[in-house]
């Protein structure tokens, strides 16, 4: 079987736009909550997000193009040149007919959407939709964008699996690469939902925090008093690679791509089982595509929204799936600094693991203040403050709307 390995990685996170940025962040346990900036969310029930700060599209793409995309596709084409330029590629020495494109988008261009159904709701009832429309709201869009930038003829498309969007995308470029379908697949996923219609659509759902005194602190994920997830925005990419195609160039690997579980809870429209069955058993159907036992694993970055139900349901799941050897995993949910990206949340999640093995460094769970009596707390959630610890094999979880569940293993090469 083929050997699939990471050589690129690129990010713009509402705590770092770059990379480096992003993992200093994630080790300093840093929130990204603050009150929303992009509109003005004064009537709405929240008030906050993890907006991406300090960011202009023109700075990275042409004006004309940049107002040809949406502001979830801005977020893809940087972190895709950030990841092909850190990767070292040079397309003119691979075979663009076995390089691809695998994104990932929940939501896609909403903002876009919003905007002009409000132009034509308040125009004189004539349909003058903008032409560049639905180029800029299709949630494939973005693979499309990135493919024409770099050349890349191979396999592309978008996943829309919710908030599991981007994991489904890495662990698609993954098999198609294990398959010998392709080389290379630039993959990883964007969202930019931080506008009326998100902030207003989660609220009327009541699956957001409105702790509007003090948004730092909003995104608790298994604390006793958390409310709800908090909105973020942004986008990671991961270049996946063939081991020997990689080794043959000289590529700089990250780590090995083992393999990954999908599931669906079968349950409810947003609500997730119970008693954790779909998250247990992708962690197990994970673990089996890896060919590891749970003792391997050292870190698990948990979904962990700062749910009621969600958290509850992921912790009972990880103590069916590891046992004993639960006990000794660091878990931690860095949902708590970035807020929830969505569709990207996979993606950047998957990235926050590797860096963990990079630099055997667990990244916390900040804003924990109350331990819940219905969470087993002699789990190790890496609270408030990084831990250094060995890191050899680490598991992300990835849950969406619709019962859909990613997990995605990762591993230091050896």
């Amino acid at each position: 079987m083929r050997r699939v390995v990471i050589t690129g990685l690129g990010a713009i996170t509402p705590i770092g736009n770059t990379l480096a940025s992003y993992w200093e962040g994630l080790s300093q346990g840093k929130s990204g909550a603050a009150p929303i900036t992009l509109f003005d969310a004064s009537n709405f029930k929240t008030q906050f997000a993890c907006e991406v700060k300090d960011f202009k599209a023109e700075d990275f793409i042409h004006r004309r193009e940049a107002r040809r995309m949406d502001r979830f596709a801005h977020f893809a084409m940087v972190v895709a040149e950030e990841a092909m330029n850190d990767s070292g590629i040079d397309t003119s020495q691979i075979d663009l007919d076995r390089a691809g494109v695998i994104w990932g988008a929940g939501i896609g261009g909403l903002k876009t959407l919003q905007d002009e159904i409000a132009a034509y709701s308040t125009g004189d009832g004539r349909p003058k939709y903008n032409p560049f429309l639905i180029p800029k709201m299709i949630p494939d869009i973005a693979p499309g964008l990135i493919s024409i930038k770099y050349g890349f003829r191979g396999i592309n498309y978008t996943t829309v699996s919710a908030c599991a969007s981007s994991s489904h995308a890495l662990i698609n470029a993954c098999d198609y690469i294990k398959l010998g379908k392709a080389d290379i697949i630039i993959s990883g996923g964007s969202e930019a939902a931080v506008c009326e219609t998100g902030i207003g659509g989660f609220n009327s759902m009541k699956a957001l925090s409105e702790n509007n005194d003090d948004p730092q602190t909003a995104s608790r994920p298994f604390d006793a008093n958390r409310n709800g997830f908090v909105l973020g925005e942004g986008g990671a990419c991961l270049i996946l690679e063939e081991y020997e195609h990689a080794k043959k160039r000289g590529a700089k690997i990250y780590a090995e791509v083992l393999g990954g579980g999908m599931t669906a809870d079968a349950h409810h429209i947003t609500a997730p089982h119970p008693e954790g069955l779909g998250a247990a058993n992708v962690m197990k159907l994970a673990l089996k595509d890896s060919n590891i036992a749970p003792e391997d694993v050292n870190y698990i970055n948990v979904h962990g929204t700062s749910t009621p139900l969600g958290d509850i349901a992921e912790s009972q799941a990880i103590k069916k799936v590891f046992g004993d050897a639960a006990y000794g995993l660091n878990i931690s949910s860095t949902k708590s600094m970035t807020g929830h990206l969505l569709g990207a949340a996979g993606a950047i999640e998957s990235l926050a693991c590797i860096f963990a093995i990079q630099n055997n460094l667990v990244p916390p769970t900040i804003n924990h203040f109350t331990d819940d009596p219905e969470i087993d707390n002699r789990l190790n959630f890496t609270f408030n403050t990084a831990q250094e610890k060995p890191i050899h094999i680490a598991l992300s979880n990835t849950f969406g709307f619709g019962g859909h569940n990613t997990s995605i293993v990762l591993k230091k090469l050896d």
